[in-house]
């Protein structure tokens, strides 16, 4: 009992990991719509080292509430989509409860926002109104034949449900990049196989590298592949950056074949996850705020940000992350442990 007796006794506004008591709070307080608003004054320290704040205007904009959606799809799209600068960020059912899914979707759909499916396919509880984006992994959870690669018939299928808005590519996460995960025989229940297209009671491994490409230029041939099989919907992939040369390699390869992806989401190295080892979790991969300036410049010294998207993934909880993300490079956001504190996660750490 030692998380809860240390959330609910001792713990200051300001502790607590990983993320802070006041933190959660507001996102208990604003999904029950209750208090919106802070009492008093700063809590936090403005000169302790790695304080952020945002530069006001004595001028501010007359703001149109329902203009906060971004198209997302360049030319070579077919059907691009608009979608907010608010999004649930990437949990697959099987990680959540068929519950939490469900009810994910349905506030995806009330809110006009779109629902990342995780790599662990699409579920009948995915399919409750809200717009989705479906992810695909390594293990290609949905769309892959009895020996685990990846099926262009099973995609084509899935990819062409009218809810699935954009498709994803996982080349890596944020708290465990270059690790592959494995699906315990146990948790491999019959719904769950029939779901992935795997065999239920066997373990399962997603493993760390895809087997559809091996090389950056493989690796936009295969979006354009999927932006085919799909008709046309925006196609992108998702990635924590670790060595800055790979990313450049394939920036410069989108350059010169002139294959762009419709989006990248850039995922920080404090990402969360289902499980990971520590030596993953705490010490692999480049943090959000260097990874999105980084990801912009580069995009632009290429001269292609214009075609490109990019999505920001790690920590979002309130307007202020949205908008430092935004400052960052980004032009929207996800968020998945945000969402989780929202159907009532104590941070149990387990």
């Amino acid at each position: 009992v030692r998380p809860e007796f240390r959330q609910y006794f001792f713990e200051g506004e300001l502790d607590g990991k990983t993320f802070s008591r006041r933190q959660r709070s507001i996102v208990y307080q604003r999904a029950k719509n209750q208090k919106q608003t802070i009492s008093f004054g700063m809590q936090d320290d403005p000169n302790r080292i790695g304080y952020e704040w945002a530069a006001h205007s004595i001028y501010p904009k007359v703001v149109d509430p329902d203009n906060f959606h971004i198209t997302i799809g360049n030319e070579a799209c077919l059907q691009p989509y608009s979608a907010s600068v608010l999004n649930i960020g990437a949990m697959s059912y099987g990680a959540l409860s068929k519950t939490a899914i469900t009810a994910l979707n349905k506030g995806a759909h009330l809110g006009k926002f779109a629902h990342n499916t995780g790599e662990g396919g699409i579920s009948d509880y995915h399919l409750q109104g809200g717009d989705l984006i479906w992810q695909i992994g390594t293990g290609y959870f949905g769309c892959r034949d009895n020996n685990g690669y990846f099926s262009a018939k099973l995609f084509s299928e899935k990819a062409n449900i009218a809810q699935v808005k954009m498709i994803e590519v996982k080349l890596s996460q944020g708290a465990k990049p270059g690790h592959g995960g494995l699906l315990p025989s146990h948790k491999n229940t019959p719904e769950i196989a029939h779901i992935r297209n795997i065999e239920p009671y066997t373990t399962v491994h997603s493993p760390s590298a895809h087997t559809a490409f091996t090389n950056e230029y493989e690796l936009l041939l295969f979006l354009q592949r999927l932006r085919e099989l799909s008709n046309g919907k925006p196609v992108g992939f998702k990635l924590c950056i670790g060595q800055k040369e790979e990313f450049r390699e394939i920036v410069r390869q989108m350059a010169f074949t002139e294959i762009y992806p419709d989006f990248i989401t850039i995922d920080g190295a404090e990402g969360g996850t289902g499980a990971a080892p520590l030596e993953f979790i705490d010490y692999m991969g480049m943090a959000l705020a260097d990874a999105l300036a980084f990801a912009n410049i580069t995009l632009r010294e290429f001269g292609i940000r214009r075609h490109v998207r990019i999505i920001a993934s790690g920590k979002a909880i309130t307007a202020f992350d949205i908008a430092k993300n935004i400052a960052l490079g980004a032009d929207l956001v996800y968020s998945a442990r945000g969402m989780m504190f929202s159907l009532g996660c104590i941070q149990a750490l387990q």
